[in-house]
């Protein structure tokens, strides 16, 4: 394929919309409130007005504001600026929406699109999430979908494009923030006669719908990084490890590849280029400590899902000993735009050393819940507060972020700007980008036993630390929260977390103790109250 027949697919696809388009969520939490009969509904309504010729459904991924779901957008093409958001719509809706199209008043609940929900956004990854059907190719083309693989292939040298990657300061959207060019560097100079790429999609944190989303809603978008980012470190083969609990995301995936390669876009002589790559599936049985990078890897080989010691890191030796890159969901969701616009105008969004921009999954006690994708340097007071809509019925408490990993962050410190360096200092880390937020009635030794009980079960056993010292740090604070502890035992917790921390095999034992660390930091008048003098 040539790039004016990547261009005409685009153009054939926006000739062929309507002048107005109904855009209705079918990401999974939409669908789980039964907006695929609300699609149903609006497609007949459609028919039963005589509107085939100027009205078109569409399906599409998350809308984000996931609270009011499900959702519909209507556009019209002679009024692009009057767009209606209604919320919370059920199939009877249907006729009424449609009528509104034609000029009728309709009394149904509308969104407000002007929100700081929404205008706080900065989308980048988000970018075609719930304007797209996830399910067609020629969708994604029309929104400029493959034409960054194009250029590297056609135009690039695997070196600039690792270049490229590592002027932008894109960092690891998975957790830990490692620059992506640098670790993309040491995996295309390691040698080996095969290379992998993995795309580590086994998003497991209590609130965390960031990944699920991208892939439900773009999925495209995802693929075409990972191509870009095999071609850069002479990687053929590649693999997406998704959990089994996300079966619309699976779904969609297996639709995407086998749409790409009908094109060409995935396999052989890409592009008409020397470069091929393969993409298969890989589904996850729901282990948590799959999501670290040599768990993961031992489960895609059919061993036991355990991590391994590092050294060697997958860079060097990796999936069955060769050379493997890993990255997660997003940071592969942002590879294409990096491409298309430019490392410059990507390190012009964010902070110093914290670039681009984080998708987050507001959840908890807080007005709007749902995605937001903010630049990099956003303080925490604007998210909760001004996006997330502030608590219901009274005021934030603390939030905390980066799933079991992370720590709990006390109201007083929302000032923060949220970047990799920032959240670390106060106790918590970035993580993934779950927010989970938490009003005046939550008792915050609970939440730490709630975490450290999720670590405790997702321990997968390999090493003594984390096995047993997440066992008895929950007991510890069962203990505490029953009010039978005492102040030898908050002693012994803070040693506890300090052995558990600095002697666990991988990420799940090391970062466990972070929710006790931050809430014995912020709360301790909490745990004091709980505990007696003895």
């Amino acid at each position: 394929m040539e790039l004016n027949e990547l261009l005409e697919i685009g153009q054939k696809e926006r000739s062929q919309q309507k002048s107005v388009q109904i855009r209705c969520c079918t990401a999974a939490g939409c669908l789980s409130s039964h907006s695929q009969a609300v699609k149903d509904h609006l497609e007949a309504s459609v028919k039963a007005a005589g509107l085939e010729d100027t009205v078109q459904v569409s399906g599409v991924g998350c809308m984000r504001l996931c609270c009011q779901g499900p959702l519909v957008q209507v556009d019209t093409a002679e009024h692009p600026t009057e767009s209606k958001l209604y919320e919370k719509v059920i199939p009877e809706n249907a006729a009424e929406i449609i009528a509104g199209v034609n000029g009728e008043t309709t009394n149904l609940q509308q969104g407000d699109l002007n929100q700081p929900f929404f205008s706080g956004q900065f989308p980048i990854v988000l970018e075609n999430s719930g304007k797209i059907d996830p399910e067609r190719i020629q969708a994604y083309i029309a929104a400029d979908g493959y034409q960054a693989l194009y250029q590297v292939l056609r135009e690039m040298k695997p070196s600039q494009v690792v270049e490229t990657i590592t002027k932008s300061g894109l960092r690891g959207r998975g957790g830990a923030g490692y620059p992506t060019g640098l670790k993309w560097g040491t995996v295309a100079k390691s040698p080996g006669e095969k290379k992998f790429v993995i795309c580590n999609a086994d998003e497991g944190d209590p609130g965390a719908f960031m990944d699920r989303s991208v892939l439900e809603s773009d999925p495209h978008r995802v693929l075409e990084g990972m191509a870009i980012a095999a071609y850069s470190i002479g990687a053929n083969q590649g693999y997406i490890y998704v959990r089994a609990e996300y079966p619309i995301a699976i779904q969609r995936l297996e639709t995407a590849i086998r749409q790409a390669q009908r094109l060409g876009l995935l396999g052989s002589q890409i592009f008409d280029s020397p470069f091929d790559f393969k993409l298969e599936i890989r589904i996850g049985a729901g282990a948590y400590v799959c999501g670290e990078e040599t768990a993961l890897m031992a489960s895609i080989e059919g061993k036991r899902g355990v991590p391994h010691p590092r050294p060697p890191y997958p860079a060097e030796s990796g999936l069955w000993g060769y050379p493997t890159l890993i990255n997660n969901v997003e940071t592969f969701a942002n590879i294409a735009p990096i491409v298309r616009k430019g490392a410059d105008w990507f390190a012009n969004i964010g902070t110093g050393k914290s670039k681009g921009t984080k998708v987050f999954a507001l959840a908890g006690k807080i007005r709007n819940t749902g995605l937001i994708e903010v630049p990099m340097g956003t303080s925490l007071q604007e998210i909760v507060e001004e996006m997330g809509g502030g608590v219901p019925g009274g005021i934030a408490k603390a939030v905390q972020t980066g799933g079991p990993s992370g720590g709990c962050i006390p109201a007083s410190a929302f000032a923060t700007p949220v970047d990799y360096e920032s959240l670390t200092a106060l106790g918590s880390m970035m993580g993934s980008g779950g927010m989970i937020v938490m009003d005046q009635t939550t008792n915050m030794v609970d939440v730490a036993r709630f975490f450290m009980e999720f670590c405790m079960d997702e321990s997968c056993g390999k090493c003594i630390p984390c096995r047993v010292g997440t066992v008895q740090l929950h007991g510890l604070l069962t203990k505490i929260s029953k009010g039978k502890g005492s102040l030898a035992d908050l002693d012994l917790l803070e040693e506890l977390c300090d052995m558990v921390k600095h002697t666990s095999l991988c990420g799940l034992g090391q970062s466990a103790p972070n929710p006790v660390f931050s809430t014995l930091r912020y709360f301790h008048d909490e745990y004091l109250a709980l505990v007696s003098g003895q």
